[in-house]
């Protein structure tokens, strides 16, 4: 290591770890008489847009501690990934960065298989702006049939306000509903989505009065687990207990499994499912 770079200067090691990582022919920087692997200081600052003298201080572990702009210039010169431009920043500044959105990609096939696996528990990933992107066949069978909608049917507040049927599978609509306007509300504003869901928000503040309402009441929730109590069209009223988990790596999703709350609702399930995959299969 470079003897300039001191055994305590995390960010610093860190920095030239990253620099002497990257392929500067493919940068399109001359490899004329380049005596060390990656990028040279003064290219990591000429892409950061910063002087050489202050990369130098950072990787030195002098000059104090950068600002979260300069971070983010360098992070995007060494091309970190979300994880290292995370660890970047907590290193340097005691905090994760700034979120910022993009739209979802949908699932891996990896993660569709962990869904499928939930044989009685209904489960579906959805985006920060709360759409539905993946699902499984309980969910199917005892939460509504995604893929008989299109796309943008999907979204779980089009659904709550806009979809009667599901409307009338909620036993407390309104406060189901309230719950879910406070939740979205929260996801969104922490993935850093705020600025797409406004077309979404003024669409349903058109279509539904109390949509408008629950949004100007400007509250927020946290969708960590609970009991949703449900009026399903064929059981009856039923619980089934949820969890919701963020997906590793995927700060745009998460997952939410709902499990049958007592071992009468489990074999509830069963048997609709059953009768379910049975109808599908027949000639």
């Amino acid at each position: 290591m470079d003897a300039q770079v001191r055994n305590d200067n995390a960010l610093g090691a860190f920095l030239r770890d990253r620099r002497c990582r990257m392929d500067a022919a493919a940068l399109g920087f001359s490899m004329a008489r380049r005596r060390t692997p990656g990028l040279r200081r003064e290219e990591v600052a000429q892409r950061a847009n910063v002087s050489v003298t202050w990369y130098t201080w950072l990787e030195q572990g002098r000059g104090g501690a950068p600002s979260a702009d300069v971070l983010d210039r360098i992070g995007r010169a060494l091309m970190l990934t979300d994880v290292e431009r995370e660890h970047l920043f907590l290193i340097a500044l005691g905090r994760p960065p700034e979120v910022r959105y993009r739209e979802s990609e949908g699932v891996s096939p990896r993660l569709q298989r962990v869904l499928d696996a939930l044989e009685l528990s209904p489960a579906l990933v959805k985006t920060a702006t709360w759409d539905v992107v993946a699902w499984n066949r309980a969910a199917t069978v005892m939460l509504a049939d995604y893929g008989a909608m299109a796309p943008h049917e999907r979204n779980v507040l089009r659904m709550m306000f806009c979809n009667p049927a599901v409307r009338a599978r909620q036993l407390d609509w309104e406060s189901v509903a309230r719950f879910v306007v406070a939740t979205f509300r929260a996801d969104a504003t922490r993935a850093g989505a705020s600025g797409n869901v406004e077309a979404l928000v003024d669409e349903l503040s058109r279509a539904s009065p109390e949509f408008l309402t629950m949004w100007r009441e400007k509250q927020v929730g946290q969708n960590g687990e609970g009991t949703k109590t449900l009026r399903h069209p064929t059981l009856g009223v039923l619980s089934l207990e949820y969890s919701s988990f963020v997906v590793g790596g995927r700060p745009d999703l998460s997952m939410v499994v709902y499990n049958p709350a007592t071992p009468e609702v489990a074999a509830e399930v069963r048997r609709l499912i059953e009768e379910a995959n049975a109808a599908v299969s027949a000639p």
